[in-house]
């Protein structure tokens, strides 16, 4: 495959930070559209071939940003999609311990049999991700690609592409509008960079 910059959506409306948004089509903040063009300056003189994104709002606009300095356009991808929380979407933490105990006891204990009352569960995510791959495959070694999507969605490609166990995924850190480089090659990947955020200080 070749180098992927993995890149994490900029802050939103909604107050994203403490709310769970998965599908709900959120839009960027102000700070959000201020992050994205950071890292819009950050890559300007990475060679980039290709850009793909989450189908939703707040990972386009912000690979749209990243991509006006590179004359591509962003390839929008369902299998990007933050995963579905259903009925618990737009809730805060407490307010899911609140009405779905059982689900978040399975969500402190990093369960992998986690499924959100009328959305997803995490081997459904962790397939529906694992599509992507596909993608990538269709790249030359050398080109550099650049993916902008979701904390859940890279934390998971990350363990996906390094042949980690998908439960170790909650250890990783992905702040809004950071960076993250992974290096493929034939033998597996190599995990160059972490949750960068330089840019934004």
């Amino acid at each position: 495959m070749s180098r992927l910059l993995l890149v994490r959506h900029g802050d939103t409306e909604l107050n994203s930070a403490e709310r769970y948004w998965g599908h709900s089509d959120v839009e960027l903040s102000a700070a959000g559209l201020r992050q994205a063009e950071r890292l819009r300056d950050r890559l300007a003189a990475e060679k980039i071939d290709a850009i793909y994104s989450s189908d939703l709002l707040r990972a386009s606009l912000t690979g749209k940003i990243i991509a006006a300095r590179h004359q591509l356009d962003v390839i929008t991808c369902a299998e990007l999609r933050e995963i579905n929380f259903g009925d618990a979407e737009g809730l805060t933490f407490d307010e899911i311990s609140q009405l779905y105990p059982e689900v978040t006891k399975l969500w402190v204990e990093r369960s992998l049999k986690l499924e959100y009352p009328g959305g997803e569960s995490i081997d459904q995510f962790n397939n529906r991700v694992s599509k992507f791959q596909d993608r990538l495959e269709k790249h030359a070694p050398e080109q550099t690609i650049l993916m902008v999507a979701h904390s859940g969605v890279l934390r998971t490609l990350v363990c996906q592409l390094l042949g980690i166990e998908l439960r170790y995924r909650w250890q990783f850190r992905l702040d809004f509008a950071s960076l993250s480089i992974i290096e493929t090659y034939r033998q597996g990947a190599v995990l160059s960079l972490l949750n960068d955020v330089s840019h934004l200080r």
